[in-house]
């Protein structure tokens, strides 16, 4: 068994004031190594997982009672490091997690809410915030069946990746909208049935033309705009899933205001069409077995995870927390393709 030298002290990325601007009030700050007890287990994080809700959560949209300076980020994938009586898990085990205050160097967790891993790898990062809202929200919330059109806003991004193969897998026509021609063609190698850039197309005259029934379902994580061509476009008995409304995240109310929310009830009613929220914590029982159902796609060829680190942007590769703000903010370029990830590589903590 390997050894592994655990310091003194431990990094935290801690936002001091609520603001959606990232950078601004995000401050590195060391805290005393926590000990585990019992069952719980200390993770030496390798992977970070960057969110397009991290601004939520610094806004304190999520809690609007929460008392600064608090932690910020959601899951990651390492290694544990450290086990406390009846953790059920060794030194060594790859494991991946969702918890506030990912965004750190070491994360104390209770064992049983950790999910082991095959192997310590950034592939599986995707699969426990994304891909579980993804798999969950399609099969739960919009109860996809073969043969239906889905529609995927946001396709090429990190949630979007895996909406659209777990549309395919379920034996789902795919719709997926992206901003550029890269982001068509990685569509098109996800299985994607009709990639639509709507920076050179007309989401709404495609989806006119081309599906003049509407779509079935519908996994919508714009807001504004996107919201408004979508609800416009369901079939009868068509869902629209609510993701997010990433539009807005940036401005001071958190959401652009729709055109159709006043006249929603007369566009809903004569299709009898639904418009449906998923959010993730509602589904805490549904994660463990949704992750190793992904791995298992994986592990067999089935399902692709493609994570974005960086290495196109001008700032070079998001290595370390110092370069979680830079990461943050390349996910509202429009530029990242996949999940994005912040890789704190290997600080040779083994002896």
């Amino acid at each position: 068994m390997a050894a592994y030298k655990i310091p003194s002290q431990i990094r935290r990325l801690v936002a001091l004031r609520s603001s959606t601007h990232f950078r601004d009030v995000v401050q590195l700050l060391s805290v005393p190594t926590p000990k585990p007890g019992d069952g719980e287990v200390l993770i030496k994080n390798r992977f970070l997982g960057v969110n397009a809700s991290d601004i939520n959560f610094t806004a304190g949209r999520y809690d609007p009672k929460a008392k600064f300076p608090i932690e910020t980020g959601f899951e990651a994938v390492g290694e544990v490091v450290v086990a406390g009586p009846n953790a059920m898990y060794k030194p060594g085990q790859a494991v991946m997690y969702m918890e506030y205050g990912a965004f750190s160097d070491y994360k104390l967790m209770k064992a049983n809410r950790v999910v082991p891993l095959p192997a310590l790898k950034a592939e599986y990062l995707p699969f426990i915030l994304s891909g579980n809202t993804a798999a969950i929200a399609l099969d739960k919330v919009g109860e996809i069946k073969a043969g239906e059109k889905v529609l995927v806003t946001a396709a090429a991004g990190g949630t979007g990746q895996i909406a659209v193969q777990w549309a395919k897998l379920a034996g789902c026509h795919v719709i997926g909208t992206c901003s550029s021609d890269d982001k068509v063609q990685f569509l098109k190698d996800l299985g994607c049935d009709r990639p639509v850039n709507y920076t050179k197309e007309n989401l709404r005259e495609v989806l006119e033309k081309e599906y003049p029934n509407g779509v079935d379902v519908v996994y919508e994580t714009v807001g504004g705009e996107m919201f408004d061509t979508c609800i416009n476009s369901l079939a009868v008995h068509g869902r629209l899933i609510v993701i997010g409304y990433i539009e807005g995240y940036e401005s001071d109310k958190g959401y652009k205001p729709s055109r159709t929310l006043a006249t929603l009830p007369a566009r809903l009613l004569p299709k009898s069409a639904s418009v449906r929220g998923f959010f993730l914590f509602h589904y805490v029982k549904d994660w463990g077995p949704y992750v190793m159902k992904q791995v298992q796609h994986f592990s067999e060829g089935k399902l692709k995870s493609i994570v974005d680190k960086g290495e196109r942007t001008a700032s070079g590769p998001f290595i370390g927390l110092e370069k979680v703000a830079d990461a943050v903010e390349y996910l509202y370029t429009k530029k990242s393709i996949g999940k994005i990830v912040v890789d704190l590589e290997d600080t040779k903590s083994k002896l």
